[in-house]
């Protein structure tokens, strides 16, 4: 084998390397509509014939010199020099076609641009027709996609949508909007179906966020290992099974909005330190990151249950109950609101109407009298439930009283009231409803063969409030 000296090899490799790069130029001169090269002032040192003759030159010599606007109006051959990025696909318009074109900057061997070469590809873009159109279908489909996830974020109600004139449910609406108003912590208190999340999205929508997102999380219906990636998400690949493109948690999708915490007294409390940090400085790390993520969300949680019991009973952080109870509004159950039974029955059936399409129904005053002198545990959203019930079972458009048996039984009335005024002795009356809940739930897991699940959406109750309910009565599944 003869030998081969390395400067020589050197010299080989350098000339295929040049020979390459003059081939690919020579090949795509031709192969292309037209090639233009412009130096650092973004003046043509060199185009071919055809393109020079396309844009009105007399020749390619004619257009040596000038500046690459004056020959192509609308090249960004100037920006790629400038910049020394190049724009590898681009679409020039000119009077009489559309270019496929793409544009490199030119470089010395310090790496100092010294000028830009630009090929238009070809003039035919019919043949790309179909993938624009697919390109411009996937657009519209993500702007379709964001403006529904928008509209998801919104809230749907607003303080037109708490009924009720009475005067323990107006001074509810007037301690709600003055809370909208102070962009303030605000806790809800009251039983479960009273409408707190509603209450809580027309705060939000009566507040300087109301154009930004409304996001609600019910924290007793999330299991607690997955409590905090709901909360503050998980970056991709973070733990096994964690989703590869990692997830966005809740405080970062309410960011600028509000962030509803309903049934705070369920959250573990490992959590509650986390969530207390988050509150004071509005800032949290995602699940498997080191990265901090500032957020602006304003907190308004709801409860069921007595979070100064659970704070005695060391089930509660007293920090966070302190940090949450900024602006507190105590939310009637439906058992004191009777002045507002005939306008709450109204708007429901209204809604049942609209929903189903039923023929439209309404109640006689000894219906109405009878449903106020129901004990409700459930509230309004129980309400709804035996409405719907009515209105499913009866052919009937005027519904008396006499259309409820069977549905509101006669042991479940109690002592009439005055326009939300409780009246008779306060242990005789909690006995009296202790009894009355312990009857509804045994029949409702009786009539459902013992499944929890399905008694509560029988009772129109959440899961986890009739297993409380339960635990509190002694009651056990079969």
């Amino acid at each position: 084998m003869p030998n081969v000296r390395l400067p020589d090899l050197l010299l080989d490799h350098e000339q295929i390397r040049r020979r390459s790069m003059q081939s690919l130029f020579e090949n795509l001169e031709s192969l292309c509509e037209g090639t233009v090269v412009v130096d650092r002032q973004a003046r043509i040192v060199w185009i071919n014939e055809r393109y020079a003759m396309r844009f009105g030159a007399i020749s390619a010599t004619d257009a040596i010199g000038r500046a690459i606007e004056d020959v192509i109006p609308n090249s960004l051959m100037r920006e790629v020099v400038n910049s020394g990025q190049p724009i590898l696909l681009d679409l020039l318009e000119t009077p009489d076609a559309t270019f496929v074109v793409t544009r490199i900057p030119l470089k010395d061997d310090r790496g100092d641009v010294i000028g830009a070469a630009g090929f238009a590809l070809f003039d035919q873009v019919q043949s790309l027709k179909p993938l624009f159109a697919k390109f411009e279908g996937l657009q519209r489909d993500l702007a379709a996609a964001q403006k529904r996830l928008a509209e998801e974020r919104r809230p749907k109600y607003s303080f037109s949508n708490f009924i009720g004139s009475s005067p323990v449910c107006m001074e509810v609406k007037r301690q709600a909007r003055r809370a909208a108003q102070l962009d303030a912590t605000v806790l809800l208190l009251g039983e479960t179906g009273t409408g707190k999340e509603l209450l809580a999205q027309a705060i939000h929508t009566a507040s300087t966020r109301a154009t930004k997102p409304f996001v609600g999380v019910n924290v007793a219906a999330i299991p607690d290992t997955l409590l905090e990636t709901e909360f503050f998400g998980v970056v991709a690949g973070a733990f096994t099974g964690a989703d590869r493109r990692g997830r966005e948690g809740k405080f970062l999708l309410a960011d600028g909005g509000t962030l509803f915490l309903d049934e705070i007294g369920e959250m573990p409390l490992l959590l509650q330190t986390k969530l207390l940090r988050v509150l004071q400085e509005q800032e949290f790390e995602a699940v498997g990151s080191n990265r901090v993520v500032r957020i602006n969300v304003r907190i308004i949680a709801a409860t069921s249950v007595d979070l100064q019991r659970r704070v005695d009973e060391g089930r509660f952080r007293a920090d966070l109950f302190y940090r949450l109870n900024v602006l507190s509004i105590q939310v009637p159950p439906l058992r004191e609101r009777a002045a507002d039974m005939a306008a709450l029955c109204e708007s429901i059936l209204e809604k049942i109407e609209q929903r189903t399409g039923l023929a439209h129904r309404e109640l006689t005053p000894m219906a109405i009298d009878r449903l106020r002198r129901c004990a409700w545990p459930g509230n309004v959203r129980e309400l709804q439930n035996v409405l719907e019930k009515v209105a499913m079972l009866s052919d009937k458009t005027r519904l008396d009283a006499i259309d409820l048996d069977g549905i509101v039984q006669r042991e479940n009335l109690r002592a009439p009231v005055n326009d939300g005024q409780m009246t008779g002795i306060r242990d005789t009356y909690a006995a009296a409803v202790e009894d009355f809940e312990r009857q509804l739930l045994t029949k409702a897991l009786s009539e459902t063969g013992g499944r929890v699940e399905d008694a509560a959406k029988l009772l129109g109750l959440a899961r986890a409030t009739l297993y409380r309910k339960m635990q509190a009565l002694g009651l056990h599944s079969q």
